[in-house]
């Protein structure tokens, strides 16, 4: 049996990724490591093992299965499909297959072509916004979240006047500074209003993403409401906190503002879903030399593959030049992330946009006095102060 080491949380003053994964990497086979919550795992930090444990059909992301493990406890657990009908990234192929069949062609890449100048124009209302207040902006309150909510609402069929108190229990959902119960509040009642909603679409349907799946007829309303709180969650926060970051990053190396390559790049230097593909093992298999056997969990950790000198040299650099196309930010495999196209269209509209009409945008505080979110499941920031 291989040592356990303790898992290595994330700490305020110290990079990211933890600078463990690399001694990680330098191992033989896997490392074995203790969870917060006890769960002993098997940790996968080279970019070719990562990419075989997702693509791996013996290896599982259903909750239920015995041994699947659970990163921070209740507020860091995956949804089973029992309790939340439609979270499909939490079913194993065949039954996964038929939700991502019906959502795929919504997120390709003509779709998100598509929908650019909408997009455009909510980056553009954000900006009036700030621009309008003063000087001085919180690029993550003001910025960063409510780009993302407000595309995601705009997709599903949300109408106008209800964004706002969608806006609001979204924030809630995915704040690390919220409690079990506030959060469990607003996941009953955005579902509440997701359902409110579907109602609504199946007596009157529009041009919408909801209207579209009922249309479709492959999934239930219960079904459809689970899918719809997926694609909120899944495409908010990941996506705030990539713009945040990207923002961040721009302001601190300037020459690369407006260059083709830095949505890809960005993407892989902060791999902030690092700790999201949790994974067990259902039949035993071997990656790497090491032998998991059935009934034990798997980490792959997505910043340690995005950081692998093997596959990007100088990983540490911000280096859009580079060719990152085979980072692993968005997962691979069945479970690559569907959204992938719409997160990536935002991220280049939001800086586009950002610097193009606030070319003298500037850091109010020092890097090193910056809120980085070292409690959560996602890694980002809590609060980007700017001025101009």
């Amino acid at each position: 049996m291989a040592d356990v080491v303790d898992f290595p949380l994330r700490r305020p003053g110290a990079s990211f990724p933890p600078a463990e994964y690399a001694g990680f990497r330098e191992q033989p086979g896997l490392v074995r490591s203790r969870l917060p919550t006890g769960a002993v795992v098997w940790l996968v930090t080279r970019h070719e093992d990562v990419r075989a444990v997702l693509t791996d059909r013996r290896v599982s992301s259903n909750p239920t299965h015995v041994g699947f493990p659970s990163l921070l406890g209740k507020t860091g657990g995956v949804p089973s499909p029992d309790t939340m009908p439609g979270w499909f990234v939490a079913l194993d192929p065949p039954d996964h297959d038929r939700f991502r069949k019906t959502l795929i062609s919504e997120f390709s890449v003509r779709r998100i072509r598509e929908m650019r100048p909408a997009i455009e124009q909510v980056v553009h209302d954000r900006i009036d916004a700030m621009l309008a207040a003063g000087d001085t902006a919180d690029l993550v309150a003001d910025f960063a979240l409510p780009v993302p909510s407000l595309v995601i609402s705009s997709l599903l069929g949300v109408p106008k006047a209800d964004r706002d108190f969608f806006e609001a229990k979204t924030r809630t959902l995915v704040s690390t500074t919220a409690t079990d119960q506030e959060r469990e509040t607003a996941t009953k009642e955005l579902l509440r209003y997701l359902n409110r909603l579907i109602s609504l679409k199946q007596k009157r349907p529009a041009d919408d993403l909801i209207s579209r799946l009922l249309a479709a007829g492959t999934m239930s309303a219960a079904e459809l409401s689970g899918v719809s709180m997926l694609l909120l969650i899944a495409g908010h926060e990941t996506t705030a906190n990539n713009i945040a970051l990207g923002v961040l990053t721009l302001l601190m190396h300037p020459e690369w503002i407006g260059t083709e390559g830095i949505v890809e790049e960005l993407l892989r230097l902060h791999s902030v879903a690092d700790i999201v593909a949790l994974r067990v093992a259902v039949e035993d298999l071997e990656i790497s030399g090491q032998t998991i056997k059935a009934g034990e969990g798997i980490v792959p950790l997505v910043a340690a593959a995005n950081h692998d000198e093997e596959a990007f040299g100088c990983p540490h650099r911000f280096d859009p030049s580079r060719s990152a196309r085979h980072h692993v930010a968005f997962g691979y495999g069945v479970h690559q992330c569907l959204g992938q196209n719409l997160v990536r269209g935002e991220m280049d509209l939001a800086y586009q946009v950002l610097f193009d009409r606030i070319p003298k945008l500037e850091l109010a505080k020092p890097v090193d006095e910056l809120p980085f979110k070292y409690d959560g499941v996602l890694f980002g920031l809590h609060s980007l102060p700017v001025r101009w």
